[in-house]
């Protein structure tokens, strides 16, 4: 006798016990049963959806995405006031930002010369003399606790066939720096560096360049083991390397090439932006019920779907499946922050980790566990991509276009490989490990799409 058993465990054990062949299934209702949840599915189920999700499939993974230049976010950015700030995730009131992007605003109020120390510059803020607002909103992406200013340099990267255009900041490297929840003076001296350094010459080795194809070095980073998101070593080394000779060609090169050497997720926001500049064109597409937007700023975590300007909301999580730095532990860690889960949207990040053996430390160590949370995210994706592929899974293409009926009904969220920032000291960076999505901003956006339909 061959079994096929589905839902109850017990019932698979007990015909194992007896020496039969059994498969389990860990079938369930779906939604768990919440009726309205239920009813919901069932007619956005019976909806005709298909066409508009090929479509947003379509381009998030056929266009291609061109780093074009990089200049000051005030010349480029669209709404970028002269007293704004941009951070990651939904909008945020002022009292309820977290410690680290607290921090990281009041050094940003400094490097832009609003301010002449921290003190002055958290009464700039606490008085509403700056303005925060959601990077989002602004077609930009910010990695972790990042506060963009408008003299700060950003990425500009460009969707031709979408017609769309994304802007990313420079990475601002390890250690000491703002993005990670740090306002001491060498975070402050990085941002001006960046401002007045890196910036500049970055310009002026992308317009020598050409434009960059952003997604042709991601998808080489990924057969090198990159996951693209918590490690992206072999694609910045990549990246260096056809910079190069433009970095040689430089007067006096040294600075660059020092910032640009010990900055190993340098490619990580070009990356995001590479993403961005999709996801813009995606969000086009009505009557979808695939996610363009995953972003989080430390208090809350918002999704918006394709076709829909809203933000749905939830609490923004713990990274659970976590290491962390020698004498730390989960009850010092912030809860999730910043925009680069757009990369998870897009076939890379969660949906990559199956190839990523430097990921799978933080989920157990096997990669039998990676290969778990990308099968995750398979099941809850539209489609897979046909230019990120793992070696590791036979060439297969990485999961993208998380659809959120699919989310709903096995209570599968994405899965989001991340840093770990101090929750209340400053120390900056503490850990990485992977977040889980909270269910019920998708839960929200299922049931505005059904009410929609």
């Amino acid at each position: 006798m061959e079994v096929v058993n589905l839902g109850l465990r017990v019932f698979a054990d007990a015909v194992a016990a007896q020496g039969a062949t059994v498969v389990h299934v860990d079938a369930g209702p779906p939604a768990g049963g919440d009726p309205v949840l239920v009813r919901a599915l069932t007619g956005l189920y019976a909806a005709d959806l298909d066409s508009a999700n090929a479509e947003v499939a379509r381009r998030l993974d056929r266009e291609v995405p061109y780093a074009v230049d990089v200049r000051p976010a005030g010349q480029v950015v669209p709404g970028l006031g002269d007293r704004m700030i941009l951070h990651a995730g939904p909008p945020i009131a002022g009292e309820a930002v977290c410690d680290p992007l607290r921090r990281s605003m009041r050094a940003a109020v400094v490097a832009e010369g609003w301010a002449a120390d921290l003190a002055g510059a958290e009464r700039l803020l606490a008085g509403g003399h700056v303005e925060p607002a959601s990077a989002n909103e602004h077609d930009t992406v910010v990695p972790l606790a990042t506060a963009l200013g408008p003299s700060m340099p950003v990425w500009v990267v460009d969707d031709p066939a979408g017609g769309t255009r994304a802007f990313a900041p420079l990475g601002q490297g390890p250690g000491d720096t703002a993005w990670l929840g740090r306002e001491s003076a060498a975070a402050v001296e990085r941002l001006v560096f960046l401002r007045t350094v890196a910036g500049p010459l970055l310009r002026e080795i992308v317009a020598r360049m050409g434009p960059i194809d952003v997604f042709a070095i991601a998808a080489q980073g990924v057969q090198m083991g990159d996951d693209v998101h918590m490690r992206v070593q072999a694609s910045t080394n990549l990246l260096l390397r056809s910079m190069l000779p433009q970095i040689a060609a430089l007067d006096d090169a040294v600075p660059l090439a020092a910032y640009l050497s010990a900055n190993h997720l340098f490619f990580l926001t070009l990356a995001m932006g590479g993403a961005k500049a999709l996801t813009l064109s995606a969000e086009r597409v009505e009557g979808s019920s695939v996610v363009t937007t995953m972003a989080r700023n430390g208090t809350t975590y918002g999704v918006k779907l394709a076709g829909d300007r809203r933000w749905f909301v939830a609490g923004s999580p713990p990274v659970e499946a976590a290491l962390f730095h020698a004498g730390y532990g989960p009850r010092d860690g912030a809860p999730d922050i910043g925009d680069s889960a757009v990369l998870e949207l897009v076939g890379l990040g969660g949906a990559a980790t199956a190839g990523a053996p430097a990921v799978a430390a933080f989920l157990g160590g096997s990669m039998a566990d990676a290969a778990r949370v990308t099968g995750d995210m398979r099941r809850i994706c539209v489609a897979e991509s046909t230019r990120f592929k793992l070696p590791v899974t036979d060439f297969r293409g990485t999961p993208l276009g998380v659809d959120v009926r699919e989310v709903v009904e096995t209570g599968i969220t994405p899965r989001v490989n991340t840093g770990i920032l101090h929750a209340r000291d400053g120390s900056g960076q503490i850990g990485a490990g992977v977040a889980t999505a909270p269910a019920a901003a998708f839960r929200a956006a299922l049931l505005a799409l059904a009410e929609a339909r």
